[in-house]
Formats: C-alpha cells, structure tokens, sequence
C-alpha cells in the first residue's frame, strides 16, 4: 500500500499522529537550520564586517553588553549590502519569498495549500539570514513559519490531502515553526489555530497543532537547548496590587495604539516601495542604507534586537539606558522594520513586533517608577505585558501571543495582569478593523465562501 493511499483511508488520530510528527520534525530543523545560519550570517557581517556585537537573549547565549561600533561608516554599507544580496536572491528566484513569509503562509491557508514552492522555502533561509545578519530589522520566525508550512504543502501535493487536510497541514506549519524557534509549543500550537483568522479560532486544526507543535520542540531543543527564550526575569512576579491594574490597563491603551502604528506605517512604506521607481532589487539595498544610517543614532534598531528585550527586563540594564531611548526606540524600530522588510527584504515582523511592544512597557514604566504607586521594582512585568499587549492584537492572535510570551519569559504569573492589557489593546484594534497579517480572513464562514465551499 503507498502512503498516499495508506494517509487517505487512515483515520483521523492515524492520519495526524503520523502527519503532525512528520511535519513537526521538518519544522524543527528548519529552525534550528535557519537558527545556525542566522547566528553564522550575524557574525560574518555585523560582526567581521560591521564591527558591531549586538547583545544576546539569555537563550541564544545571553551576551548582555554591547562593545559599540568599532567602525561606524561600515554599518550603513553593510545593512545596504545585506538588503542589496537579499533583493537579487529573492527577485531572481522566488519572489513569493519577498517580505515576512508569514503572510504568503497564511494566505496559502485560504487559497491553495498546496502553492508553496520548495524554492521559495530554501531563497527565504538564506535571503532572510543575510537581511537579519547584516543588521536589517527583521524576525527569524517568518522564514521558519514558511519552512515547516512548505512542507506542509509538499505533502499536500505529493499526497494528494484532501483540501481541507492540506489546509490544516499547512497551517500547523505555520504555528509549530514559530513555536518552534520560540521555544514556545503550547502557544505555537494554539497560534495555529487563530492565525488564519482575524476574529476565529479552528478547533479542528488543534489536536494536529498539538502533536506538530511538541515534535518540533522538541527537536529544536534537544539540538539547540530547552531553556526560555528571555530566562525567567519574571519567576518571582506575583500579582498582589490591585493598583497595578491601573498601569497595565495603561500599557494595553499604547499597545493597541502602537501596534496600529506598526501596521498602518508597514503597510504604508510596502505600497509607497511598489509605486516608487527603479528596480524592485534595489529597493531593499536602499532601505538597509536608510536603517544603517538610524543605526548611527540608535544602534537597538539593528537585526532582531532580541538581546535589547533582554536587557529591558533588568533594573539595572534598563536604568543603565538614555529615558529619551527608551521613549524613541519603539517609534524608531517599527520605522526600522518597515524599511527593511517593507522595502522588499525578507524577515520576520513577529520579532520586532515584540521589541516595539517591550519597550513600549519598559517606557511606561521609566515614567512611573520615580513618582506613581503600585509599580514592581522590577521592569520585567511591564515589558513582558507590553509584548503580549502590542503583538498580541496587532496580530488578532491574544491568547496565542500571550501563551507564547509567557513561555518566552518564564512568567505564567504575569498573565493574571496581561489579561486586562491585551484585553484593551485588542478592542482598541478589533475597532479599527486593521491586521498586521493582511492575508487574514475575517472568519471560516469567509474563508469557505474564498474555497467556494471546498473542505
């Protein structure tokens, strides 16, 4: 009997035992590939070449202090080189692999499944690799999203799934690639679910997102290590202060009203890039020279800026940074982000969206904790909430971005006080009607009348 034939006649526990595991597994090592090569890319170009040690996440080594610019004038050159080598991969070869990834996932969800060329997937690895490494501001779990949800699709066509079994394959590629890279498989598995949608959540896709999401945590961590993301600067944090619930409802009104700006000024630089002429190859080059120069001034804004999270939730390394930084740098990393990715590079929009969030909470809080009641010695609560807040609506994925921010952090206590924040943030958002993933469907009613009733 083939595997097609055996998948097709299995039933439904079989089929996605045997379908999530296998998916699981590309998609653990599709992150620990591109997690090995982001690291490489990272030190041959921001590195060696730029002269530039941005600090590090706690999970990804946890180097805590910056040494500078030993050579200020490369680091446009080399941002413009990355989005120059990022622009002839991705428009020569695949341009589907243009932008966050994510995006073209989600929309292969809704409209075929099994559209995902393997070329794209392998362009995204290394043109996002380069964008990243050279210090262009982007995420590492856009191309880990497309990885594993181009296997999903593989399958889908050399298995002839069913177009409703495609569509679930594809989608917990999607959330157990990030969660994967994450280290974060509970809200990755739950991600899976709600991310197609913008006001939804597929029941169906969760027990296969379960058994996808655990495999492929599993692989990346036994290979690359368990530990959370952040550490546990949150461990100790217990909500006892009903007052604090004042300053997190605060956060979650900026949350929203950030994370509106991050989309609407995104989206924005993308169609203004499309319109404006010259060659779509060279528009990424230009946008990595225009970060390269902010970087001048701010160097947080370059590459994932996962080890400035890090520091944010420390007093002291918080403290240890200008008031005027702290208040600028969420403004100033989504006109990074926009630049980069926007411009046509490749990268991920889910990571900056978690240092724009920080330091939207760790701001809040280097306002209040002179004079206010009710604030934690410790700025980790806030910046965590400030993550979960921003992203979490922006997205229209609360729960998952919650789940997956707590596992990050090691803070399951702080999500007593996120909920009041991601609560506001995203009705704030809801409102509006705006989506950082614009291939969202409102609902799986839409999504059934886009497939014309299939599935």
């Amino acid at each position: 009997m083939s595997a097609r034939t055996w998948i097709n006649n299995a039933t439904y526990l079989r089929k996605w035992i045997v379908l999530g595991a296998a998916i699981g597994v590309i998609a653990g090592l599709g992150a620990t590939a591109f997690y090995f090569a982001l690291a490489e890319a990272t030190r041959l170009l921001l590195v060696e070449l730029g002269g530039y040690q941005p600090p590090t996440a706690a999970g990804d080594g946890g180097l805590s202090e910056s040494r500078g610019f030993e050579r200020p004038w490369a680091i446009p050159l080399v941002v413009c080189l990355g989005g120059l080598v990022s622009g002839i991969l991705v428009f020569k070869l695949a341009p589907e692999a243009e932008g966050h990834g994510t995006d073209a996932a989600i929309d292969a969800v809704h409209r075929d499944p099994r559209m995902i060329r393997v070329r794209v997937v392998l362009v995204k690895i290394v043109a996002s690799a380069v964008t990243i490494g050279s210090g262009g501001s982007g995420g590492r779990e856009g191309p880990t999203a497309q990885i594993s949800a181009g296997f999903g699709s593989l399958l889908a066509r050399r298995l002839d799934l069913s177009p409703r079994d495609g569509r679930i394959a594809v989608a917990v590629g999607i959330g157990s690639g990030i969660g994967a890279i994450f280290g974060a498989p509970l809200g990755g598995a739950v991600l899976c679910c709600t991310i197609p949608y913008r006001e939804d959540f597929d029941f169906d896709v969760l027990i296969p997102a379960f058994v996808t999401s655990i495999v492929s945590y599993a692989v990346f961590g036994r290979l690359v290590g368990f530990g959370p993301l952040f550490g546990t600067a949150a461990e100790e944090y217990v909500f006892v202060a009903p007052l604090e619930l004042v300053w997190f409802a605060l956060i979650g009104v900026l949350g929203g009203l950030v994370g509106l700006l991050y989309s609407g000024t995104f989206y924005t630089t993308v169609d203004l890039t499309r319109l404006l002429p010259g060659s779509r190859i060279l528009k990424p080059a230009v946008g990595g020279l225009l970060v390269g120069l902010l970087a001048l001034v701010l160097p947080e804004v370059l590459g994932s800026g996962y080890g400035w999270i890090q520091q944010s939730m420390s007093r002291i390394d918080l403290e240890a940074i200008p008031l005027w930084v702290v208040l600028v740098l969420p403004l100033a990393k989504i006109l990074a982000t926009s630049l980069s990715i926007g411009s046509g590079g490749s990268g991920g929009i889910f990571g900056p969206g978690l240092v724009i969030g920080a330091f939207t909470g760790a701001a809040v809080w280097r306002v209040l904790e002179p004079w206010a009641p009710g604030i934690p010695d410790s700025p980790a609560p806030f910046v965590i909430v400030g993550m979960m807040a921003c992203f979490g609506s922006i997205a229209r994925a609360p729960l998952a971005v919650m789940l997956m921010v707590a596992e990050m952090t090691g803070s399951i206590g702080v999500l007593v006080p996120g909920m009041i924040a991601v609560g506001i943030a995203y009705l704030i958002v809801r409102r509006s009607g705006k989506t950082i993933y614009r291939s969202q469907v409102e609902n799986r009613e839409e999504a059934l009348r886009r497939q014309g009733g299939a599935g």
